[in-house]
């Protein structure tokens, strides 16, 4: 890390250079990923900053990430267009009035689904109660099932909904296998509606099982023979001969390639922008947005959480890791070296090279930190959270007009408080006592020695190498041009390394 960090000041010196040499406005520096330079940096934040996002800014983030989902959870989610009733964005917001009922269903998982996928056993023969709406599809209780049968569980290791049906228990012997289609799906023209809760008469308090996909089939076959023998139909709302799950794969989110038929849940919005069009005019963004307001008022505690986290100097029991303060000191050495006096051009460059470059795509992917799904739903709510952000670490003014977009709009009174975080994160860390460069490599070797055996040195070392097959001739030009590489040998080396990965030689 010593050696890489040394690489990574002269590259930013040399691309702050020919920044101020060039046409473009200094402020520009470090927006972009096409250098060298700007990659080995997020690289470099990524490495030096993993310690501090594990012990301090890591739970903020996974609140935040778990506050949205619950949130969202809470009313219905068209499982078509990931548009749901609580959003932040309006984009994913449901604009029709959608009737729904909340409701607590017992769903337990057989033990023949715990011994065929190898789980741990969770939820055999365990009846976990798992708040689920009526207008819930299939597969969406699926997954609110194994949310909470898995609740402590990283989703790479939980079972795939997939992989998995959902039993309805009616009566004593009844079972009916609920699906998103099956033949009780009715068509619509040429609209085909997902089957939910509601669709099958499911009720409050409703006893379910999570079996393996293959003997759910083969389970409601046998069970449907005895059922017709017996006459047992009434323990069910309809009869289990009528509804058998479909034995061929249809994606309720694309058209059928059979019967040619679209696919929807809860809005069909062939319907509804035809329903606007005949009142001539589309619906206004103010009226939906007393409604963001208050997903955003629920959820404000996390994001302030979050971003006060991240531009705080202080942490309990977390000092500011060395490499911000490091890092930040360089790129005010390097504006006093080129003369550059204006505030902004210098904030504008430590937004850039952190918030904007590390903090940004971890707000907007969780899942980069933590092993858990993040639904569109949610990635669209991140998405605005993560707009915020960016509008925090801005120096220019936001003015606000009638065509401003909502995510503004729904921040507006908040932002200018995060950007006095920001402005007094900066002042702070610039005030605080310069770190040595004894410090700092001590840090830096400890790092390097903490994580040595944690990454594939060959597969780096190749990925090298195919780098410097690309750009061999550059390569060899600059190496034998400069005195050092010459006198070390260096294009000899290389040459050397490349005639051995291309067999020519048994050295």
């Amino acid at each position: 890390m010593e050696y890489c960090t040394d690489i990574l000041k002269t590259l930013l010196a040399e691309l702050i250079e020919k920044c101020m040499e060039g046409k473009s406005h200094p402020k520009l520096l470090l927006r972009r990923t096409e250098s060298v330079a700007e990659k080995m940096l997020s690289a470099w934040f990524t490495f030096l900053l993993f310690k501090f996002l594990r012990e301090c800014a890591g739970e903020p983030l996974f609140m935040l990430y778990r506050a949205i989902k619950q949130q969202v959870d809470k009313g219905p989610v068209d499982a078509v267009t990931s548009e749901a009733r609580y959003s932040l964005s309006e984009e994913k917001l449901i604009r029709q009035s959608i009737e729904y009922k909340s409701m607590t269903v017992y769903v337990s998982m057989s033990s023949q689904t715990v011994y065929v996928q190898g789980l741990e056993p969770h939820g055999e023969n365990i009846e976990t109660a798992v708040k689920v709406l009526d207008c819930d599809t299939i597969s969406q209780v699926k997954e609110k099932a194994l949310d909470a049968i898995y609740r402590n569980t990283q989703f790479s290791q939980r079972p795939s909904k997939d992989g998995l049906d959902l039993e309805w228990r009616a009566g004593n012997s009844g079972r009916l296998t609920l699906s998103d289609e099956d033949s009780t799906t009715k068509p619509e023209g040429e609209w085909k509606r997902l089957n939910t809760l509601a669709h099958y008469g499911v009720p409050d308090g409703a006893l379910l099982t999570l079996v393996p996909k293959q003997s759910s089939m083969y389970n409601l076959t046998i069970m449907t023979d005895k059922l017709e023998k017996s006459h047992k139909y009434e323990t069910l709302n309809f009869s289990l001969k009528t509804s058998p799950p479909l034995s061929r794969a249809t994606s309720p989110m694309n058209h059928d390639p059979e019967g040619g038929y679209k696919y929807w849940h809860l809005v069909r919005h062939h319907d509804a922008e035809q329903k606007e069009g005949e009142r001539g005019n589309k619906m206004v963004s103010e009226i939906y947005l007393t409604r963001l307001l208050a997903t955003k008022g629920t959820l404000q505690k996390f994001v302030d959480d979050l971003f006060e986290t991240i531009f705080s100097t202080a942490h309990r029991g977390s000092a500011l890791p060395l490499a911000i303060k490091y890092m930040f000191d360089f790129l005010d050495d390097q504006a006093l070296q080129h003369g550059i006096t204006d505030p902004e051009v210098v904030h504008t460059w430590k937004s850039n090279s952190l918030p904007l470059r590390f903090w940004v795509n971890l707000i907007k992917n969780p899942n980069f930190v933590f092993d858990i799904h993040k639904s569109n739903i949610v990635d669209s709510c991140l998405s605005v959270v993560a707009q915020t952000f960016m509008d925090a670490c801005s120096t220019s003014d936001h003015r606000l007009g009638k065509d401003s977009p909502s995510s503004k709009l729904l921040y507006a009174k908040d932002i200018p408080v995060y950007k006095d975080w920001v402005e007094r994160y900066y002042r702070d860390i610039k005030n605080m006592a310069a770190i040595s460069d004894q410090d700092m490599n001590a840090m830096l070797a400890e790092e390097s020695r903490l994580h040595a055996h944690e990454f594939n040195t060959n597969v780096a070392l190749y990925d090298l190498y195919a780098y410097a097959v690309k750009y061999n001739d550059q390569l060899m030009q600059t190496l034998e041009e400069d005195e050092f590489s010459t006198k070390n040998k260096l294009p000899w080396k290389l040459a050397q390394v490349l005639s051995i990965m291309c067999g020519e030689t048994d050295a």
